[in-house]
């Protein structure tokens, strides 16, 4: 195991920014115990590659710091980090407040658009605990839906946070947003590989990364969860963020924002080339960070 990543990176408004204080998590979800101990460097920690260990941390700063009392996701479907999840929220209220501050007043107001909600239902948690703010989330998987909706319900959320079955694969706002809806951003951390043999050796320098050297194939994709569509899709990344952006087009009026996640650097390029040639009026990109991982949004309007 290795140190926590540094965290000083972070949003100023993480509450994630400092160590992570076991005593109080445990307090929070007591299954967490089994999993903490000393690691190699003498500090209290987890075993980062341990699904199950990730996800009990998951649970216990969920119900500490967002009151979210009840979470569970199915068995190698995708764990995401609190940390990072959250700063994607923050700096989209940053955002909100710089552009329509009138509108950032009344958080209450503030709808939002997940592109891939997933099982785990992140996104609408944190938003809606941190911000008070309204949610739909859209994903292709069925099974994905109904375990995010058991989430939902378990927490009593389902007046703030809507679930939609996106059942054409090829189309990502189109059938979502319906006619006469309006939200003030939409929000994706799409899928980041190109194909399944891409996904898996991506997850093996990840395994390496937490020193963990000579595992199997299996017990990699065992331990990192993550669905197909979580994972992969035909051209990674940029394919589907170009995607995104070419059909945003068509909802310019219904989004005061559109934003993605773009994980690639080498992506953005050709992101904005694209974004130039359908006139988007104005676009941003936020640097953002966690230990050795960079990120960023990049954000666009036609308004």
């Amino acid at each position: 195991m290795k140190p926590e990543p540094t965290k000083s990176e972070l949003h100023p408004r993480n509450k994630h920014r400092a160590r992570y204080d076991f005593e109080q998590l445990i307090q929070a979800n007591p299954a967490l115990a089994m999993h903490v101990k000393l690691n190699q460097y003498g500090d209290v920690s987890i075993d980062f590659s341990d699904a199950l260990a990730v996800k009990a941390l998951n649970q216990a700063l969920l119900k500490q710091f967002y009151c979210v009392a009840v979470w569970d996701i199915p068995k190698h479907y995708l764990c995401p980090p609190i940390p990072g999840r959250v700063d994607y929220l923050h700096y989209m209220a940053d955002l909100i407040r710089e552009t329509h501050a009138e509108l950032a007043a009344n958080s209450q107001s503030i709808r939002v658009l997940d592109i891939g909600v997933g099982a785990n239902v992140i996104y609408p948690l944190l938003g809606q605990r941190e911000y008070g703010w309204q949610f739909v989330g859209a994903d292709v998987s069925t099974e994905a839906l109904k375990n995010a909706q058991s989430i939902v319900d378990a927490n009593a959320l389902s007046s703030v946070i809507e679930l939609r079955l996106q059942t054409s694969p090829a189309s990502i706002f189109k059938g979502i947003i319906q006619p006469g809806e309006m939200y003030t951003f939409t929000m994706c951390n799409p899928p980041f590989h190109a194909s399944l043999a891409d996904a898996q050796a991506g997850t093996q320098r990840k395994w390496r990364g937490l020193g963990k050297q000579g595992a199997s194939k299996k017990s990699v994709v065992l331990n990192f969860g993550g669905q197909s569509a979580e994972l992969y899709c035909a051209g990674g990344e940029e394919a589907f963020v170009t995607a995104m952006v070419n059909e945003s087009k068509q909802f310019a009026s219904q989004s005061l924002w559109f934003t993605t996640l773009v994980s690639k650097a080498a992506s953005l390029p050709d992101l904005y080339r694209v974004l130039k040639k359908i006139n988007a009026r104005s676009v941003k990109t936020i640097a953002m960070a966690q230990g050795q991982k960079q990120s960023r949004i990049v954000a666009w309007t036609f308004l």
